[in-house]
């Protein structure tokens, strides 16, 4: 099972790039394009409750366009009645982005001497020099780049070329809501939390290397592959979200390796605090609306939803 697949194209997009795309002119055909009709009459949003309070987890896409809105009234209504806006990183806080850009040039760039091309597969560097051929993209942009960097990036600029813009994520879009509303917004990992999630690794760039190798290869079927991801999110499609996070891919031994350290950290560390930090707003009957990446809520046993429920509280979707 390759996860791999979800993280190198949406949610990693998150850690660096959705709030700083800035293509408004929004509008990409995709099917049933009416957010507030789903086939199973329910979203990807639960409520999670104990015996004195309750709050709402939603699951979010990081890039999106208008068609995402309005949501359904369940998810409008119950974003209107909290008092604050718990997401992963607050990216629209200046200070915040200020201390992605310092993390990411801090963690992304290779050592002064050291190129891109030196430290990944030749082939691996053909087909990025053959894809920014093709995107009329400068390959010499990427040379001092981390392959874990380059990866990130080409995601961001992959969904900008499908249509699709950080800023109209439901992430992004909640969060100037919340802003102009007077919300509380509390954001539950730091930059430092976010990219040392793709960054800290002892072989960072080995494992970069696959991870961009994937995203190469990937960046072929993106067109289906967010096509088949937004009509599972609109429509409250369970198996079909799964299908499309869940696609298998042939990997070496030795990628699974690197694949089980990304997961591990992209994931499985992840899940466990956020889990902790909605119990925390349980526990001091504060009135949140949280909004994580939907792979956080949906991905086999050690998701947030699973974790939560395995701490006695009461979970229903809606």
């Amino acid at each position: 099972m390759d996860k791999i697949k979800f993280a190198s194209l949406f949610v990693v997009c998150a850690l660096l790039i959705w709030g700083c795309a800035g293509n408004k002119n929004v509008g990409v055909a995709l099917e049933n394009n009416n957010a507030a009709e789903t086939e199973s009459g329910k979203h990807f949003f639960w409520k999670v409750s104990d015996e004195n309070s309750s709050v709402w987890v939603l699951g979010s896409i990081h890039f999106a366009d208008s068609t995402f809105y309005p949501m359904d009234s369940v998810i409008e209504n119950a974003f209107d009645s909290a008092q604050e806006l718990a997401v992963e990183m607050n990216i629209r806080e200046e200070s915040v982005s200020q201390e992605v850009v310092q993390q990411s040039l801090q963690k992304g760039l290779l050592p002064a001497g050291t190129s891109l091309n030196q430290v990944i597969p030749v082939s691996v560097w053909n087909s990025l020099d053959s894809l920014c051929s093709a995107w009329n993209y400068p390959i010499a942009m990427f040379k001092r780049l981390r392959p874990w960097f380059v990866s990130t990036t080409l995601s961001g600029l992959a969904m900008e070329r499908m249509g699709l813009d950080g800023s109209m994520g439901v992430d992004a879009v909640l969060l100037d809501r919340a802003r102009d509303e007077g919300k509380n917004i509390v954001g539950m990992e730091t930059a430092e939390e976010q990219i040392d999630a793709m960054s800290s690794n002892d072989e960072s760039d080995s494992a970069g290397a696959f991870y961009l190798r994937n995203t190469l290869r990937e960046i072929g079927e993106l067109d289906s592959m967010v096509t088949r991801l937004i009509r599972a999110w609109k429509t409250g499609d369970e198996d079909l979200l799964r299908q499309v996070l869940n696609a298998d891919t042939a990997i070496t031994e030795e990628d699974k390796v690197f694949e089980q350290k990304f997961e591990e950290q992209i994931y499985t560390t992840r899940n466990g605090k956020m889990a902790e930090f909605i119990a925390s707003y349980l526990k001091d009957d504060r009135n949140v609306f949280v909004v994580v990446g939907v792979a956080h809520l949906m991905l086999d046993d050690d998701n947030v939803i699973s974790l939560l429920r395995r701490k006695g509280f009461k979970v229903e979707r809606f």
